[in-house]
């Protein structure tokens, strides 16, 4: 498991009333020290409005196979969640450096960080 894998695994409403099994990407580092990993939220619900944090992955995509999703999908950069890898329910599979980049970029966006000498 590393940056990039897609995970399904339980993932909490925002007012944590429950949760839902779904797809989420792990978008922290993963190391083995550590049990929690920070993961984004993945939808195959794909809104009529996309935000600019939205990250669309299309069945036509070349990289869309290696993902393990089974519809187009949305990768909601700004909804985040912290979660313990002991709660994960498998590996669905890989996003590509490529898409990597693109949820980078989303991700940076919803935090708005700003680029700098030490990225």
């Amino acid at each position: 498991m590393e940056r990039g894998t897609v995970v399904l695994t339980k993932f909490p409403f925002t007012d944590l009333s429950s949760a839902k099994r779904r797809p989420a990407v792990i978008i922290s580092r993963v190391s083995n020290e550590k049990e929690d990993v920070i993961v984004a939220f993945i939808s195959s619900v794909i809104p009529y409005n996309l935000s600019e944090t939205d990250f669309v992955l299309d069945t036509g995509h070349k990289d869309f196979a290696a993902a393990g999703l089974k519809k187009k999908s949305v990768f909601k950069m700004d909804k985040l969640a912290t979660l313990n890898k002991s709660i994960f329910s498998g590996i669905m599979g890989n996003i590509s450096v490529d898409i990597l980049k693109q949820l980078e970029s989303r991700l940076m966006f919803a935090l708005d960080l700003k680029k700098t000498d030490l990225f």
